[in-house]
């Protein structure tokens, strides 16, 4: 349910509120009508509207004008009746009218629907009919100013018509900046994801033919070169730009499906990578199982491509059977300043920031990187397990 509709709901709970309180007002005092029988009818006509504009106004289609009309004259109408039903005696000594509150729902919807202006107009009509009682049974004369009864309601009236109106402004503006925000979240997501492929991929290539070219030399040298312009073009379009679509979500005979993460893993093993894993399948959601070993992947290419030939990695998966899963990855490489990492992220260089924060990020997971020069890195990813989901 939209804030609107919310709304339209509050105003509808207030009309009935105040019909309730307007029908003891009527029984109570019944029988000092000058026409009980006028009373009961105006109640009548009262209650028959209170269920048919919460209705009508329930659908978004029919708020326009002619429904607002028809609510404003009715309210007016059954205000003015009080001059036939009530006695002039009882006017003249500050008894109200017969609906009583029971008109303010009327300045709310016309608030609701218009703002202040719109809610503004239907308390001063609203207050003028109020006025017209009180000149057509003689006793305008009584009324005393800011002190009257019939004086302070107008008052209250004007102001609710006048607050209410502000503060549907100011709900229906916030509603529309969250729903900016979400979609602006949607789009870096989806930024976060696509940087992240590319990485994985373009980048990767650009990278190897950038370094291999320098190293051959000769017209590769200028190849490498050529690479290496397009490597930082391209990371600093991935690092600025970004999409609008939200991330596609995993859907039809896949949606739901688990996975084992081990065979994932294992797939990785060679004579320089170590992969340990339990010996009892290791569950996740398959969309899960499939970014974790992206980012696995993407932490060995790392070392692939930072780390000397012949550097040794291990992978170790731990499932602690409370929910959680963690995967580490650590090499036996040079290490690196605590600092590389920022200074990779503001450079445009994704490996870390993207391609394995930002997958285990999405998931609801966490990374923590411990290095320090000649001391090699461990990356260690921790995600919820298909039971803690």
């Amino acid at each position: 349910m939209g804030l609107e509709a919310a709304l339209w709901r509050a105003v509808a709970v207030y009309r009935f509120a105040a019909l309730a309180y307007a029908a003891v007002l009527i029984v109570r005092n019944s029988g000092g009508y000058e026409h009980p029988a006028g009373g009961w009818a105006v109640l009548a006509v009262m209650v028959a509207w209170t269920f048919a504009a919460t209705y009508l106004f329930a659908n978004p289609r029919r708020r326009g004008w002619p429904l607002l009309t028809a609510d404003l004259a009715v309210a007016a109408g059954c205000m003015l009746a009080t001059v036939w039903v009530e006695t002039a005696a009882n006017l003249a000594g500050g008894r109200a009218t017969l609906t009583a509150s029971w008109v303010a729902s009327v300045v709310l919807s016309w608030a609701v629907a218009g703002g202040k202006r719109y809610g503004l107009s239907a308390a001063l009509a609203l207050g003028l009919a109020n006025i017209l009682v009180h000149v057509a049974a003689g006793t305008l004369h009584r009324l005393q100013g800011p002190g009257s009864s019939t004086f302070n309601g107008i008052v209250l009236l004007g102001l609710a018509g006048l607050a209410g109106g502000h503060v549907v402004k100011l709900a229906l503006q916030a509603e529309a900046r969250l729903a900016r925000a979400v979609e602006l979240e949607a789009a870096t997501r989806e930024r976060e994801r696509l940087a992240r492929h590319i990485h994985d991929s373009t980048l990767q290539v650009l990278a190897m033919v950038h370094r291999r070219g320098g190293e051959i030399g000769g017209e590769a040298a200028e190849l490498g070169r050529m690479a290496g312009e397009q490597e930082a073009a391209l990371r600093t379009l991935i690092g600025i730009g970004g999409g609008s679509v939200p991330p596609p979500r995993p859907g039809g005979a896949e949606e739901g499906a688990e996975a084992d993460l081990r065979p994932m893993l294992d797939a990785h093993a060679s004579p320089l990578v170590t992969v340990s894993t339990p010996a009892t399948p290791v569950r996740l959601p398959r969309h899960a199982a499939e970014e974790v070993g992206a980012a696995v992947a993407a932490a060995l290419g790392n070392v692939r491509a930072h780390c000397p030939a012949g550097t040794r990695t291990w992978v170790l998966v731990e499932d602690d059977g409370a929910g959680q899963i963690t995967v580490s990855v650590r090499d036996d490489g040079p290490g690196m300043p605590k600092e590389r990492l920022a200074e990779a992220a503001a450079a445009g260089r994704l490996g870390v920031a993207q391609s394995i924060q930002g997958r285990i990020r999405d998931l609801g997971g966490t990374v923590s990187v411990v290095s320090a020069p000649g001391q090699g890195t461990e990356i260690e990813m921790t995600v919820p397990g298909a039971r803690a989901r």
